[in-house]
This record gives C-alpha cells, sequence and structure tokens, in this order.
C-alpha cells in the first residue's frame, strides 16, 4: 500500500477528515496543510485506519484525543471547600462585569 493511501479508512473516518479539514480551511489554513492536519487528527483519535488488513488490523485504540477531556474536569474543583469554590465564582462574576463596564 503506497504511503498516503486512503483505502483502510471507514466512511465514517473519511466524513470526519472532510469536516475537520473544512474548519481548518475557515481558518485560513491552506487546503493541503488542512488535509494533512485532518488526517493526522484522525490518526491520532483513532488509531489509523479501521478496515480489516495491514499491520494495525482494525485495533480498538480506547481512549481518542477527542475523549480525553471528560477524564479531567472537575478534578481541581473537587478538591476545593464549598466556600472556596464560592468565592472563586463571585470574584469571577465581578472581573466580568467591571471588563463589561469597560468596553
Amino acid at each position: 500500500m503506497p504511503q498516503g493511501d486512503k483505502s483502510k479508512y471507514t466512511d465514517k473516518q473519511e466524513r470526519k477528515a472532510d469536516h475537520i479539514a473544512d474548519s481548518y480551511e475557515a481558518k485560513g489554513v491552506p487546503e493541503k496543510e488542512a488535509e494533512r492536519r485532518a488526517w493526522a487528527t484522525v490518526n491520532k483519535d483513532d488509531g489509523g485506519g479501521k478496515k480489516p488488513g495491514g499491520s494495525g488490523r482494525g485495533k480498538e485504540t480506547g481512549h481518542p484525543a477527542a475523549q480525553k477531556g471528560g477524564e479531567l474536569g472537575g478534578a481541581a474543583a473537587a478538591g476545593r471547600s464549598p466556600a472556596d469554590r464560592s468565592a472563586s465564582a463571585k470574584k469571577a462574576a465581578a472581573t466580568r462585569k467591571a471588563k463589561a463596564a469597560q468596553g
């Protein structure tokens, strides 16, 4: 299989890459670079093509990059007391109010 061959990717992976590439192009990234980044993202998320054959043989990765955020969310806040969280929220609200008044 020559380098760059996409025959082992599923239809879903191809749609995902197209969508990611479109997003990059909308931000002004050149078409070839957007395409390269899109496939790199699909490979990172899914571990390459999923159709049988080749060295990967469609192995499940278990931890795609797109789902890592859920493991981390709330860990910092969970270790703080309710009073600390409340004080932080009040400070943030005051900051937002002050910035809104400036601009």
